[in-house]
């Protein structure tokens, strides 16, 4: 008898694990492959992302523009990774404000929407939610010398990962003092200082093999990724809560959906991208 393999017969934990090791193992491998095998990988994770955002955005009654939405997002995360390629002009950038302001256009025919704006609203949001911080992870990756470093994607991603992971195992174990219990009941003090630490220890091992960017620099990222991935983390389940789902999606077994699992990077992108930028 041939054995199938099915996930689902896994506990949550055991789920988590594989998918995690299986699904981190995919993005550095593609990460450190070439620079366009990061943009396809990462290209797939932001339209599933967007996708999942306004499928969300329409359990609560919204109408965004799911479709044209995504193409938008998709379109500025290409617009800005040809442009750091040096594939393309940046005054090509303000193509992206006529693009945007089509969604206007489009809202104005659809005669079945009672709340146009509302739509466009949640259209635009799900495009600076989720699109603008994945197009910012392509200035950051070629931030150092106009060339694309994959270190500096795989080692936030690391130190997202390990944050994350030590936020989870020790808040699981000690966690007893409530972190923002309105919005996410289950996250703790105790867990919060858990990832942190795991953060740090990643973002020091990184700065002793990933020297594209000095010491003090991966402990600066570290410290974006623990405060803006920690709120990042809190925002996604302010929006869950509003809507009164437990996951974003099913499409990581034992994570819930590609926006539970990327929630952090969302907020935390930004601050890499300008930091990177600046500094």
């Amino acid at each position: 008898m041939r054995y199938r393999f099915n996930i689902s017969n896994y506990s949550e934990l055991a789920q988590r694990i594989i998918t995690a090791l299986i699904g981190a193992g995919g993005i550095v491998a593609g990460c450190v492959y070439s620079e366009w095998t990061y943009f396809v990988i990462f290209g797939a994770i932001l339209g599933f992302s967007q996708m999942e955002f306004y499928k969300l955005s329409g359990l609560d009654g919204m109408l965004p523009l799911k479709s044209f939405g995504t193409f938008l997002g998709l379109l500025i995360f290409i617009m800005s990774f040809l442009v750091e390629m040096q594939h393309m002009a940046d005054k090509y950038y303000f193509l992206i404000f006529p693009m945007v302001s089509l969604i206007f256009f489009i809202k104005l025919y659809r005669r079945s929407d009672k709340k146009p704006f509302t739509g466009i609203a949640y259209t635009f949001l799900g495009i600076f939610y989720v699109a603008v911080p994945f197009s910012l992870l392509n200035m950051a990756a070629f931030s150092v010398d106009g060339s694309f470093h994959y270190e500096i994607i795989v080692g936030s991603l690391f130190i997202l990962w390990a944050s994350d992971s030590g936020a989870y195992f020790a808040g699981t174990k000690f966690g007893k003092t409530k972190l923002f219990e309105r919005v996410s009941p289950k996250k703790s003090w105790e867990g919060s200082l858990g990832g942190a630490a795991t953060a740090i220890v990643t973002a020091y091992i990184l700065s002793r093999y990933f020297m594209v960017i000095p010491e003090w620099k991966w402990f600066c990222i570290g410290g974006i990724i623990i405060i803006a991935g920690t709120y990042g983390d809190l925002i996604e389940s302010l929006f869950k809560r509003s809507i009164a789902i437990k996951d974003s999606g099913k499409g990581l077994p034992g994570h819930g959906g590609f926006m539970d699992r990327f929630d952090g990077l969302l907020l935390s992108a930004p601050f890499i991208a300008a930091f990177l930028k600046i500094f």
